[in-house]
């Protein structure tokens, strides 16, 4: 009688390969197991030859590529992964170039720090306005404190005269 399509797992009559049938090929695994006992046998082969053979297996895993991608030659910035520099390996001495914004910001706190000192100095016209004006409320101050002075002694000879 028919099971159907698919058959049961078979329970206590598994069968062992034995290593004669194994290195002949002629057992019944899968031919998948074949092909890394194959591999394992020349890695095996490749170690006991030296180190030669080690570099040219570097060389034959990174020419066997899928598809087009040992034809073409691709340079994909997203591809490549980033390098972990070291505190030690960064070098000091190298400068970095600003960018545009920041040579700019730069710039600006530099001609800032020139006109405050020229403006210290009185060289700006801003600042020879703003000693004009200062020197001319300091005359207007003096004519007023004279002039209040002049009034107090005028109250004080009222005062006198009045007393007398």
């Amino acid at each position: 009688m028919g099971r159907g399509k698919f058959k049961g797992k078979p329970t206590g009559q598994r069968r062992f390969s034995t290593p004669e049938e194994m290195i002949a090929g002629s057992s019944s695994r899968p031919r998948t197991f074949r092909r890394e006992e194959a591999a394992y046998k020349e890695e095996t082969v490749e170690e006991e030859s030296g180190e030669e053979s080690e570099e040219e297996s570097e060389e034959e895993s990174e020419q066997k590529r899928k598809g087009t991608q040992g034809l073409i030659a691709i340079e994909n910035p997203n591809m490549i992964k980033p390098k972990n520099l070291k505190a030690r390996d960064i070098d000091a001495g190298k400068t970095t170039e600003l960018s545009r914004r920041e040579r700019e910001e730069i710039e600006k706190q530099k001609a800032h720090e020139r006109y405050m000192k020229l403006q210290e100095q009185g060289k700006t016209e801003q600042a020879r306005k703003d000693l004009e004006r200062l020197s001319l409320i300091r005359q207007q101050r003096a004519e007023a404190a004279k002039k209040r002075e002049e009034e107090k002694a005028a109250k004080e000879q009222k005062k006198a005269e009045a007393r007398k």
